[in-house]
């Protein structure tokens, strides 16, 4: 078995160095402007954003706007003859105190525009 020449095991090495660090530039680069255009489509949307922000502060009495929430029911996954059998009772336990919740339910359901939980996001995008 003859002896491994050594400058052909250095060329070998020196060429997978210099691909390696070619590929690696380019990788870089490609990210580097993907990070560029990223960067810039942010600024764009925060720029609209503090627009639309403006545009909604500028109408007044916007913060006394109030609607009604309706309540959602969410589906139990247990045993439905249990649940239904414990909705009944307590559907007939609440039928005396209905006057007073009425009004409890009315004043609990209307919400402000700032508390609106689809303008939460936004509205949490402006205070950061």
């Amino acid at each position: 078995v003859p002896a491994i020449q050594q400058k052909r095991t250095v060329a070998f090495l020196n060429q997978f160095v210099v691909h390696t660090v070619q590929f690696l530039n380019r990788f870089s680069t490609v990210c580097e402007e993907k990070l560029a255009e990223l960067s810039l489509r942010i600024q764009q949307i925060e720029t609209t954003l503090n627009i639309l922000d403006a545009k909604l502060s500028s109408i007044p009495g916007l913060d006394d706007v109030t609607f009604e929430v309706s309540p959602i029911s969410v589906p139990s996954v247990a045993n439905d003859s249990h649940s239904e059998t414990s909705l009944e009772q307590s559907q007939q336990n609440s039928l005396p105190d209905r006057g007073l919740q009425e009004s409890e339910v009315t004043a609990e359901n209307i919400l402000t525009v700032a508390k609106d939980p689809r303008y939460a996001r936004y509205l949490k995008m402006v205070q950061v």
